[in-house]
């Protein structure tokens, strides 16, 4: 039996190692996890930035993946905790955006200031439960190729946006988003849809 399936079998054990690598009552890893384990599992593309100040809470059992030329700029938070965050190449990560698993992030995607992208929710059914003690899901969220979202929105859980897609400053984006459209609102919805015989934008 290997290790890992050891740690997963043993209750205690398992609790031993997650207190060895997260803090009680924290959500971000040890110290010694970002220096010692983090480089040697996640992947950081050539000349890709990650700004001094972002909040880069990430775990060495998922991946967290940054292509090549991309940028995370200040004040951000990014989360593996619960799901992998992968980042394509040339892509931006605006200031104060907060990214949680499991995200898929394409190449040439412009993320403006103060984005929420978040696979998880946290459960609530049980009335006689608080939320925070029912435990989570999860739900990939994919963002495709060419895709600029702007200030101030939220991508829900389970959501795929298209490729070439753009998202109207402050949009709550609650459904799947086709290619080369452009929604707007709470929730958002689609306004304009790119006609390729026409080579035009058009109202929808």
């Amino acid at each position: 039996m290997s290790l890992i399936s050891k740690l997963k079998s043993n209750a205690l054990l398992k609790r031993l190692a997650l207190w060895s690598i997260i803090p009680a009552n924290e959500y971000r890893p040890r110290l010694w996890v970002k220096i010692f384990l983090n480089p040697f599992n996640h992947t950081r593309g050539r000349y890709s930035i990650i700004r001094r100040r972002t909040k880069l809470d990430v775990f060495p059992f998922r991946r967290f993946d940054l292509g090549d030329y991309s940028t995370i700029e200040d004040f951000s938070t990014i989360n593996n905790g619960v799901g992998d965050v992968i980042i394509g190449k040339k892509s931006l990560i605006g200031a104060g955006n907060v990214i949680i698993g499991p995200v898929q992030i394409g190449n040439n995607v412009i993320l403006a200031q103060n984005v929420v992208i978040s696979g998880l929710n946290h459960n609530y059914e049980n009335i006689s439960i608080p939320p925070v003690k029912q435990g989570i899901t999860t739900n990939q969220i994919i963002i495709s190729d060419n895709v600029w979202i702007g200030a101030n929105s939220v991508i829900t859980a389970g959501i795929t946006i298209g490729k070439h897609s753009v998202i109207g400053a402050g949009s709550i984006v609650t459904k799947d988003i086709p290619a080369f459209t452009v929604a707007v609102g709470n929730p958002a919805n689609i306004i304009k849809i790119y006609n390729k015989e026409t080579n035009n934008w058009e109202k929808v």
